[in-house]
C-alpha cells in the first residue's frame, strides 16, 4: 500500500522533515528568532509538504512567508491546559492579562509603524474602562504589570519590537520613563486569526470543528482521530465516539501520522497514544527535571503503583466521567462569561449550546486513592528525602506541592480527579516503574533530588526530561 503522506520525501530527508512537522505542530509562532535562530530556515525548506499534508492529516492550514510560520488548527475539543500559551515567566495569564491582549492590537493603527508606549495607554485606558469589570488605572500597580506583561508576550513573538526606552523602568518610575516601538502588522494578522470569524459565533462551541454525522466521509473521521492524538496526551476509546474508536484501531491510518512526525504509537486495551523518546513534543515533559512538582508527581504515581500492587482488590472503583461531560461544563463556563445584551443579542442561548462526545453506555471504573491516602503519601515522600528537599517554595507546604503535583497529573490524562480524592486512569501504569527518574543517593546515604525549581521553558519549546522510565506522552500546543 503506498503511502499517502510525506510521499515525496526521500528517506535520507525524512529525519528533517519529521523535525519540520514536529516545529510547527509545538510552537504557537515561529519566526527568525522564535523560538531559536535556524529554526524558520529548517521549516521553510518543508513548507509546500508541510501544509499539503498538515491539512490532508489534520485539517490544519499553514500560513508561512519569508518571515514567520503559523498554523491555524482545527479544534475538535477545548482544552483548558492549553492556557499555558497565553503565559509569561510559566505564570499563566489571567482574564485581566487576556483582555488587555485582545485589546492591545485594536489599539494599533494599520497605517502606523511604531507607536510609543505613552500613547498606547492613552488608548487602551478608554477602551478598557468601558468594558464593566475591567478598566484600566494608570496609578495601579496591579494593571501597570498586566500591561507590562502583554507587552512582552507581543515582544516575544515579534508583532512588536523594542526600538527606545524599557517596560521595567516606565512601569517602576512613577509615571516617569517611556518605550517606544515598532509594530509588525503582518505578525499581529497571523497572531490572531482564528479558524472562524468569532463575531459570528453565538457559543464558544463554535470554535470547534464541525460534528461528526453517520454520513461523514472516513476521510474526516481519520482527520480527527490523529488531531486528538497529537493535541491529547492519552487517547481513551471510551472518550471518543464508535467511528473516531475504530479509526484510532486502525494501524494504516496511524502509521501515516507516525511516518509524518517520527513519533511512536503505543496501544493498550483502553486506548492509545504518541509517545517522543526525545521527551520534546510536549509542553508538559513529563517525568524529568521539571522542578519539584514534575518530580513529586513521578514519585507519587510510583507509591500509587505500589498501592495498586498490594492492595488493588481493597480500593473502591468508581465510573470514569466522560469528556463528553467535562466539555459540556467547560462551555458553560465559558459562555457564561460572554455578552449578554447589546452587541451580541443571540448570545443569551449559549449555554444551551450541545456539544457533541463520545458518550459511553458503561463508563469505564478505575481505582479511586482517596484524599487521605495522597495526603499521607506526600509526607511519606517529606519523611524519606527530607523537607529541604523540595525547595523553599514547597517546604513549609506539603499540600500545596500535593495539589500543584495532582493537577500535573490530571492534565497528563494520568489521574481524574473526583470528590474526595482521584481516580488513576490506565495510562499511569506505565511510569510503574520510575526508579530511573531517580538521582542515585550520595555518599552520606541521602537522595540528593534536585527539586529546585528550573527556569521555565519557553512556550512550545521546553526542554527534554531527564532519564525516563518511559518516552513522555505527546501534547502538541
Amino acid at each position: 500500500m503506498p503511502r499517502l503522506f510525506a510521499r515525496t520525501i526521500a528517506p535520507a530527508d525524512l529525519g528533517s522533515y519529521q523535525q519540520a512537522m514536529r516545529r510547527v505542530l509545538t510552537c504557537d509562532l515561529i519566526t527568525a528568532t522564535r523560538p531559536r535562530a535556524g529554526v524558520l530556515r529548517q521549516v521553510l525548506e518543508w513548507a509546500d509538504e508541510l501544509a499539503n499534508d498538515l491539512e490532508r492529516l489534520f485539517g490544519h492550514t499553514l500560513i508561512a512567508t519569508t518571515d514567520h510560520v503559523r498554523l491555524v488548527r482545527e479544534l475538535d475539543i477545548l482544552d483548558p491546559t492549553q492556557r499555558q500559551i497565553f503565559a509569561r515567566r510559566g505564570r499563566p495569564f489571567d482574564r485581566r492579562r487576556l483582555a488587555y491582549l485582545c485589546l492591545l492590537p485594536a489599539a494599533f493603527q494599520r497605517s502606523q509603524i511604531e507607536i510609543s508606549l505613552a500613547d498606547l495607554v492613552d488608548r487602551l485606558v478608554p477602551m478598557a474602562n468601558a468594558i464593566e469589570g475591567l478598566g484600566y488605572d494608570p496609578t495601579d500597580g496591579a494593571h501597570k504589570a498586566a500591561l507590562v506583561d502583554v507587552a512582552h508576550w507581543l515582544l516575544d513573538r515579534g508583532a512588536l519590537h523594542l526600538s527606545d526606552g524599557s517596560l521595567e523602568a516606565w512601569a517602576s518610575g512613577g509615571g516617569q520613563g517611556d518605550a517606544l516601538f515598532d509594530i509588525d502588522h503582518e505578525v499581529c494578522e497571523v497572531l490572531f486569526r482564528p479558524a472562524r470569524p468569532v463575531q459570528h459565533l453565538d457559543s464558544v462551541a463554535g470554535l470547534l470543528a464541525d460534528p461528526l454525522t453517520d454520513a461523514s466521509p472516513r476521510e474526516q473521521v481519520a482527520r480527527r482521530a490523529r488531531r486528538l492524538l497529537v493535541e491529547q496526551p492519552v487517547v481513551y476509546y471510551g472518550d471518543v465516539e464508535p467511528e473516531v474508536a475504530a479509526v484510532l484501531r486502525d494501524r494504516r491510518v496511524i502509521e501515516d501520522l507516525t511516518r509524518a512526525t517520527g513519533l511512536k504509537v503505543e496501544r493498550r486495551a483502553e486506548g492509545v497514544l504518541l509517545a517522543d523518546p526525545a521527551g520534546t513534543f510536549t509542553d508538559r515533559p513529563f517525568p524529568g527535571r521539571g522542578g519539584a512538582v514534575n518530580r513529586t508527581a513521578g514519585l507519587l504515581l510510583a507509591k500509587t503503583a505500589d498501592l495498586l500492587e498490594t492492595s488493588l482488590a481493597a480500593l473502591t472503583f468508581l465510573p470514569v466521567p466522560t469528556r463528553a461531560a467535562d466539555q459540556a461544563a467547560l462551555v458553560r463556563s465559558v459562555d457564561a462569561g460572554l455578552p449578554r445584551e447589546g452587541v451580541v443579542d443571540a448570545l443569551v442561548q449559549a449555554v444551551e449550546t450541545p456539544v457533541r462526545g463520545g458518550e459511553s453506555p458503561t463508563p469505564p471504573e478505575a481505582p479511586l486513592v482517596e484524599r487521605a491516602r495522597w495526603e499521607g503519601m506526600i509526607h511519606e515522600l517529606f519523611a524519606e528525602f527530607g523537607a529541604s528537599s523540595f525547595g523553599g517554595a514547597w517546604q513549609q507546604d506539603p499540600y500545596g506541592l500535593l495539589d500543584a503535583a495532582l493537577d500535573l497529573l490530571a492534565e497528563l490524562s494520568l489521574i481524574r480527579p473526583v470528590p474526595g480524592g482521584a481516580l488513576v486512569l490506565p495510562a499511569a501504569l506505565r511510569y510503574r516503574n520510575l526508579q530511573g527518574a531517580l538521582p542515585e543517593r550520595a555518599d552520606d546515604g541521602q537522595l540528593p533530588l534536585g527539586l529546585e525549581e528550573s527556569a521555565p521553558a519557553a512556550e512550545g519549546r521546553p526542554s527534554a526530561p531527564a532519564t525516563t522510565a518511559a518516552p513522555a506522552p505527546s501534547k502538541g500546543n
